[in-house]
């Protein structure tokens, strides 16, 4: 039985009055003391775990100085406070055991851009992506770069002096800051910006908080003081990051100071910065991007200083092991193209080059580099097997998208050993690289261990990721070994352990790189900025006399609480294990599929990767209550009664379990997850088995037996559609299902049915018997349509139509029975009647398969059910049938079909989630397909309608899927005429239907409009 689940993380006596006192006093935002937001924000993209006390949301900078005022008075002086952004560290550098201040849910406004003096001024928690989105208008953008870009926020960025590709050129995230605005431990507000130096004589003209005026001064004074010790101490790297940059708060002539720089870098330790001006880059009026294909990675990595000496913009790396799992990742489908194989040859290495700038110096330099490359080609020289070209700017994004999906990919890997981030962004001198490289491999060889490498070969950081298991012990202690090995080798080679992603829990090594006089000023610093240790403490340095760096590299991991979960448990739940935290499913645009829930709520506990966190923990929860979950999950419910009662005791009696559900259950089960998360975690699969036992305990909701029962009681209603939509399409009806039922919207029965509109056709009558007695080379040109409970019984018309297609193409429908698919009852939960379902209609399927004739289903999320559900479900008792989506079917048609002429016709295809991210190359085949019938097509990007099936059509629901169906939809229907408007998902044509107003043709309807003008004009 599912046992009532406690997790006896209270909160400390002293922050829940904090909370309680913060509640009572003029602060605006949100604050969230659930154990599930907590967990959320104890990881990420780590291998570390620490559980907050609670997560400040401050919806502006007052909030921040009301909290920090708060806590600054003696009942409090014990509480601590970490900022965080984007959650993408990877070391730890926001994690905290006090409370989380998250800038990045209301905190991120664009408030100012001034494009003729090329600055902007930012709030801390705008995404780096959604601020260029702003800027690109105006001609200019952001340029320091990094692979989260899509994620991380400019607080973060600012706070780990973050850089990325083209560093050489673009610069780290400092050498953008013009000004910043932070709030100090006290409550009080500090600008900073560049000052003269004579300015500092008299504090108050340098700034009129005291405390500001205090710590300008002394900084000032200490840097100056060590500024010989300070030149010859620092190591001479573009990537340099000291956490307080001693050598930049002066400029070379010690002519102005700004202390900007010593909190660019000091992740959050020293205040909390709120707002940015930073100067902007223009955008080049040209770029191209060279691939360079080698023999081996390390000729890519000995090649690259001549690359740099090319003047290139951006000169990044990949391996084979990066490369390959991109080849099995839907992003390769973009980018197959730019990538092609050398014949006879393997890649073992990549060498992304871009030139950006004006046309003729771009020219130039491109001219120049192939014209070298073209020759060490034919002299078989530097391991070059070959090269591509492209300057068109949407493909060169594309290259891009998959280097920084190479973070991700990593976790893809195979086996318990995962690449982890630890000692991943290592930076020495450019031209030490390749042999620091060959030195750094043989340590990780002489563990026996495998590991995938890519990164700024023109800045000498490359990212190596070790694949460990953490949930092995050995491997736990593994990895401090090779941490001490790898900061060794970094000063060996004058280099750094941290050279892009910030310190984290690594401050321990500082005392080696800085020597025992410098580490004393950074220690004397955070004294001055936060003397009791409470702004991120334990990370970077603490203050003289507070003791020890409480984190570091031993420090509590995710591994020590998954090693808790049982081996046959963790192979039950791999989705929820392998999620590795990169954090993908944060992406802010809402034209990205994934993950529409956090997008509308802004809820990290509604993302794949707070469900995946939350899930691990309720596995690992029922393993101290002594419970088998594999066993649990084959249990039977417990009697109605005692559901009944649990069901009321709910409100009463706490149940981590609720905390679950309350995520899950605001998944929309849309699946683009399982497409675009790098790891591949599929949300609605842990869902349903979570569903499947919660539900032993609990009673279920009405609305779950109805939408589990639709696919068996639609031909009984369509027996009568006009009494049955009498019955349930009046507003009493309406208002009595959305009361009792928790059900809006309900489309109506197609009338007249299916049967009605085929009454007498060909295509009806399936008689297996008869179709067996075809011969064989007479069956080629017959099409068997699979029927959907949603198009066969809500859009009949479709279905005929997509019949009088066929039939237009010269081939015989064949409709086949209808057999329910199933995915209604996975989507709830009902598995032991999903499993059922599935067996019965792939044994159908199965039988029908042996024709060998084309089974062709038309609504996507269906179809691709057979594919991945039942093969999850069945196993190998799914059998070896196949249903072709239209599209699929359509693609070997045309081949045998000559090409119509162009036609004056253009049209706009919006994907269904599950369609566009399990089959990333449909657009592709829808437009290549209605080119061969003389028509324009156009695909648009876009995130979730906000129908998913019958997400939309539940109450609770309404508000969210009319907000999604905003964000993006909306307003791209309205800027296209409606007859050009194509959408393949039933659910998403409902969706326009419901707030568009209209109901858009599916791409098969405008191709049968297209085939009938081409019948008439031949």
């Amino acid at each position: 039985m599912l046992p009532l689940l406690s997790h006896q993380q209270t909160l400390e006596p002293v922050y829940l009055a904090y909370l309680d006192a913060l509640e009572q006093s003029e602060y605006s935002g949100d604050i969230d003391k659930r154990y599930s937001a907590r967990l959320v924000q104890a990881t990420d993209n780590s291998v570390y775990q620490f559980l907050p006390q609670a997560v400040l949301y401050p919806k502006n900078q007052q909030d921040i100085q009301i909290a920090l005022t708060l806590a600054a008075t003696d009942a409090f002086r014990s509480v601590t406070f970490s900022a965080r952004g984007g959650g993408t560290g990877t070391n730890g550098q926001s994690l905290t055991h006090g409370l989380i201040l998250d800038v990045s849910r209301y905190m991120n406004r664009v408030l100012e851009v001034n494009a003729e003096q090329g600055w902007v001024r930012v709030e801390a928690g705008v995404v780096k992506d959604a601020l260029n989105d702003a800027l690109r208008p105006h001609g200019f953008f952001f340029s320091p770069d990094l692979s989260t870009s899509n994620r991380a926020t400019i607080g973060g960025m600012i706070n780990t002096d973050a850089s990325g590709a083209g560093s050489l050129v673009y610069g780290k995230t400092s050498d953008h800051v013009l000004a910043l605005r932070s709030v100090l431990i006290d409550g009080s507000v500090l600008d900073t910006q560049p000052l003269d130096a004579g300015l500092l004589c008299n504090p108050d003209n340098v700034s009129d908080n005291p405390l500001g005026q205090k710590l300008i001064s002394a900084v000032a004074a200490v840097c100056r003081e060590k500024r010989t010790q300070i030149e010859n101490q620092f190591p001479k790297l573009n990537r340099f990051l000291t956490g307080y940059d001693l050598k930049h708060v002066w400029n070379d002539n010690l002519t102005q100071f700004d202390l900007s720089r010593i909190l660019t870098g000091s992740e959050g330790t020293l205040a909390v910065i709120t707002e940015a001006k930073l100067n902007l880059t223009p955008l080049p009026t040209e770029r191209a991007m060279v691939n360079i294909k080698y023999d081996s990675f390390q000729s890519a990595l000995r090649h690259a200083p001549s690359l740099v000496a090319a003047r290139a913009t951006v000169v990044e790396t990949v391996d084979s092991k990066v490369l390959n799992l991109a080849r099995e990742d839907i992003v390769w489908h973009s980018v197959s193209d730019l990538i092609q194989e050398v014949p006879g040859k393997v890649i073992d290495g990549l060498n992304m080059v871009e030139f950006a700038g004006d046309t003729v110096e771009v020219e130039q330099k491109l001219a120049s580099l192939e014209a070298v490359l073209t020759e060490q080609i034919s002299k078989g020289e530097c391991g070059v097997l070959g090269y591509q070209v492209t300057q068109d700017k949407p493909s060169i994004e594309k290259i891009y998208g998959m280097r920084k999906k190479a973070v991700g990919l990593l976790g893809a890997t195979k086996g318990r050993r995962k690449p982890i981030a630890f000692a991943e962004d290592t930076a020495v001198p450019p031209e030490k690289l390749a042999d620091y490289i060959m030195e750094f491999r043989a340590v990780l060889d002489g563990h026996n261990l495998q590991y995938g490498m890519f990164g700024h070969v023109d800045a000498g950081v490359l990212h190596v990721r070790p694949a460990l298991d953490m949930c092995d012990v050995e491997d736990e202690k593994l990895l401090r070994v090779i941490s001490d090995q790898v900061a060794a080798l970094t000063l060996k080679y004058g280099g750094l352990m941290w050279g892009e992603h910030g310190k984290g829990v690594r401050g321990e090594y500082g005392p080696s790189v800085f020597g025992d006089e410098l580490y004393g000023v950074l220690q004397d610093i955070k004294g001055l900025f936060d003397p009791d240790n409470r702004l991120n403490p334990g990370k970077l340095v603490a203050p003289k006399h507070t003791g020890a760096l409480y984190y570091d590299i031993d420090s509590a991991k995710r591994g020590k609480f998954d090693r808790q979960i049982p081996i046959e448990v963790r192979d039950a739940f791999p989705d929820v294990m392998n999620c590795n935290g990169n954090g993908l499913c944060f992406n802010y645009s809402s034209y990205s599929p994934m993950c529409p829930s956090f997008k509308v709520t802004g809820d990290r506990v509604q993302s794949p990767k707070g469900r995946a966190g939350l899930m691990r923990e309720w596995l690992r929860l029922l393993e101290a209550e002594g419970v088998d979950v594999n066993a649990l999950a084959k249990a039977k419910p417990l009697g109605l009664l005692q559901r009944v009662q649990n069901t009321l005791n709910a409100q009463r009696d706490y149940d981590y379990s609720h905390e679950v559900m309350e995520s899950l259950k605001g998944c929309l089960a849309c699946k683009a997850c399982s497409g675009q998360c790098p790891v591949k975690v599929d949300v609605p699969k842990f869902r349903a088995q979570f569903f499947n036992i919660y539900y032993q305990r609990y009673l279920r909701p009405a609305k779950d037996y109805l939408v589990a029962g639709i696919e068996d009681s639609l031909p009984l209603m369509a027996a009568a559609p006009r009494l049955t939509n009498f019955a349930a399409q009046n507003p009493l009806s309406q208002w009595v299902i959305k009361k009792a039922i928790g059900y809006v919207d309900a489309p109506a029965l197609s009338v007249p049915t299916l049967k009605q509109r085929l009454d007498g056709h060909a295509s009806r009558g399936y008689d297996l018997a008869a179709l067996q007695a075809i011969p064989e080379e007479a069956r080629s040109q017959f099409v068997l349509v699979v029927q959907d409970p949603f198009n066969s019984f809500y859009d009949s018309g479709l279905v005929l139509r997509f019949i009088q297609l066929i039939e237009k193409l010269g081939l015989k429908p064949v409709l086949l029975p209808y057999k329910p698919n199933g995915k209604p009852t996975h989507i709830k939960g009902f598995l032991d009647k999903f499993a059922k379902t599935a067996q019965s209609s792939a044994d159908f399927l199965n039988q029908v398969h042996k024709l060998g004739m084309p089974m062709v289903g038309i609504d996507p999320a269906l179809v691709l059910c057979y594919r991945d559900e039942y093969r999850e479900v069945l196993g190998a008792n799914r059998g070896h049938f196949e249903v072709k989506l239209a599209n699929e079917w359509l693609l070997n048609v045309i081949k045998d079909l000559p090409a119509k002429a162009p036609q004056d016709k253009q049209y706009t295809w919006f994907s269904h989630c599950t369609e566009s991210t399990a089959k990333p190359n449909t657009a592709n085949e829808w437009t290549k397909i209605f080119a061969h019938f003389g028509a324009k097509l156009t695909a648009v990007n876009l995130g979730c309608c906000g129908m998913a099936g019958t997400y939309g059509h539940e109450a609770e629901n309404l508000e969210r899927s009319k907000a999604l169906f905003e964000m993006s939809w909306q307003q791209t229907l309205a800027k296209i005429e409606q007859p050009q408007v194509l959408v393949s998902g039933y659910s998403c044509r409902t969706q326009v239907k419901r707030f568009a107003g209209y109901k858009p043709k599916h791409p098969l309807e405008a191709l049968l409009e297209l085939a009938n003008i081409y019948t008439q004009t031949t």
